[in-house]
């Protein structure tokens, strides 16, 4: 790797009704979107803290948009807008862009408590050896992409936010004869039965 990793944090603002919808039967809507920003801050920090390269958090809506005031610490990151277009078209411009300045991208959601700084820069290293590394999730996604080549298959005709998405992205990377890594599977947040594994110090922001 010519250039350090450039890592995206992929992230919805925290509001209540927009962040983390299917928590609300268990948390509420106004528990929930604690939880997003929570969740949301540990992502940040951690990708702070793993020192692997610049952090850039790609953002819905727009950093631009009142919501996000306040929320983050603004001087240690760059900012970009997702953009419009379906979940695929959005996560695809983020690495395109990085892969297309030069630099590696290690693409992140915010979900994963589990995602520290450490199985950060072990997805980096990873990275060394390999044109893709893959950090899967129990519910069958994927909480981090590691990419040192760019190709929009690996994003489109992906049924995302089904048991499917890190079989299929796999199957993708395979049929383009890249190699890949696969890091040990973590546990995100998305459902009310995976509060279970929140850690100790997130359970009072439910």
């Amino acid at each position: 790797m010519a250039q350090p990793p450039r890592i995206v944090i992929f992230a919805k603002a925290p509001v209540a009704g927009l962040a983390k919808t299917r928590l609300v039967p268990a948390l509420g809507a106004q528990g929930a979107a604690r939880l997003a920003a929570a969740l949301l801050q540990h992502a940040v920090a951690q990708a702070l803290a793993s020192g692997v390269g610049p952090v850039e958090l790609c953002v819905t809506p727009a950093p631009r948009d009142p919501v996000w005031s306040g929320l983050m610490p603004q001087a240690q990151l760059s900012w970009s807008d997702q953009g419009d277009g379906d979940l695929g078209e959005r996560m695809a411009r983020a690495p395109q862009r990085a892969l297309a300045a030069g630099s590696p991208v290690l693409l992140m959601g915010t979900d994963c408590p589990e995602l520290t700084a450490g199985r950060i820069r072990e997805a980096a290293a990873s990275l060394l050896a390999a044109d893709a590394t893959l950090v899967p999730a129990f519910d069958g996604g994927y909480v981090l992409l590691g990419l040192n080549r760019f190709d929009a298959s690996l994003f489109a005709g992906i049924a995302w936010s089904t048991a499917t998405v890190a079989q299929a992205t796999r199957a993708r990377v395979e049929q383009l004869g890249w190699s890949l890594q696969t890091l040990p599977t973590l546990h995100d947040i998305d459902e009310p039965a995976d509060l279970q594994w929140l850690p100790a110090d997130m359970q009072s922001a439910r």
